[in-house]
């Protein structure tokens, strides 16, 4: 899932910051507001952040400039929500472009959107809809998180094949 440092070029690395940055600044507003509301939620937030980190940093390559792997942004999502996910996920990043490798800081928006932000949402939006229609809770929580991990990676995929397209032209 991890797009490489340097794989892709300037413009599309700015073209993702750009759409990324309002989703985590809300997250951050929405992070603040739940700290502030609930100061004993940091400790499960911790472990929010440490299960996407472990989770993110199971590194499978797959196609060129790529690499597979469960996120469990899904799982930070239903407990609490994609906003909040995107924050942590932009940490989690961060954390491993630095210090693992993985993915890069040029590559950072594109990668925060497509693990922080699209992937969580349809995490989150499966799950809401699974136990409106009273699907068994841990079937769902399954579903919605396997599923926003394929999200994950289709958008990465979207994201490399941008670049190639506009290469070729």
């Amino acid at each position: 899932m991890h797009i490489m440092e340097g794989f892709l070029p300037v413009y599309w690395c700015l073209v993702w910051f750009a759409i990324s940055i309002p989703v985590v600044a809300f997250g951050v507003y929405k992070l603040n507001e739940l700290v502030n509301k609930k100061r004993e939620i940091l400790p499960i937030l911790a472990v929010a952040g440490a299960f996407i980190f472990v989770l993110s940093s199971l590194k499978m390559p797959s196609v060129i400039g790529s690499c597979s792997h469960p996120t469990g942004t899904g799982v930070s999502a239903i407990m609490f929500g994609p906003a909040i996910t995107a924050v942590l996920g932009t940490i989690v990043l961060i954390f491993q472009a630095l210090f693992l490798a993985h993915g890069g800081i040029t590559t950072l928006g594109a990668n925060v959107f497509s693990m922080g932000i699209v992937g969580p949402l349809v995490s989150y939006l499966i799950y809401k809809a699974g136990m409106k229609a009273k699907i068994n809770f841990y079937f769902i929580v399954f579903l919605a998180a396997a599923l926003g991990d394929w999200a994950t990676y289709i958008i990465t995929s979207m994201e490399l094949a941008l670049h190639f397209l506009q290469k070729d032209s």
